[in-house]
């Protein structure tokens, strides 16, 4: 093989002007990106369940850079501020990275979360940087027809926040160990990967 190199001299004169329009660095922009809604009470971050998510989805893509984002919010029982952070980090992404596709999900209270920055905090238009939703342990079950194709809920067996009235109902059935450890992550980020 032969190496070329090129001095300064080489170079083509290029205007200032002509920098203006060239785009943002694509360093700083993933090709996909998982903004992600922990449980209740888990510390900051994606959760347990978002992280296994992340891992999975890296693994299933390895050609494809992966990021990654934590809702900010308290997660107690506060929902509509982890809403409106999901929904502003989605139009955040739209303005700068417009070709990073952008993969919604929670746990538990952070699938309620996605469920309602779905529904309504995401202007019309943004959905078409969304490319996937991925719900766990989901309580409410509120897809918005905009995302409906496009999103996976599951919900682990004899989870009964997201089967209520099932007779076979065990609330360690909820916990993040239900569904890293069962496949269901995987199954979801599966799924995610067909999308992106």
């Amino acid at each position: 093989t032969e190496i070329y190199t090129l001095s300064l001299h080489d170079a083509l004169p290029i205007s200032p002007l002509a920098w203006t329009s060239l785009p943002k660095a694509s360093a700083a922009c993933p090709g996909v990106e998982v903004v992600f809604a922990r449980g209740r009470e888990e510390p900051p971050g994606l959760g347990a369940v978002g992280d296994a998510l992340v891992n999975s989805l890296r693994a299933k893509v390895p050609n494809m850079s992966v990021g990654a984002y934590g809702v900010n919010y308290p997660a107690n029982i506060d929902v509509e501020s982890g809403a409106n952070d999901m929904s502003g980090h989605v139009q955040s992404m739209a303005r700068s990275c417009p070709d990073t596709r952008e993969v919604l999900g929670g746990y538990s209270l952070g699938a309620e979360v996605a469920d309602v920055a779905t529904a309504g905090h995401i202007p019309p238009g943004m959905d078409r940087h969304v490319a996937a939703v991925a719900l766990f342990g989901n309580g409410t079950h509120h897809v918005a027809p905009a995302f409906a194709g496009k999103t996976i809920d599951q919900c682990a067996q004899g989870d009964p926040i997201c089967k209520p009235g099932i007779h076979d109902m065990h609330w360690s059935s909820h916990l993040q160990a239900s569904y890293i450890d069962s496949g269901l992550v995987d199954q979801a980020a599966n799924f995610v990967a067909g999308r992106i």
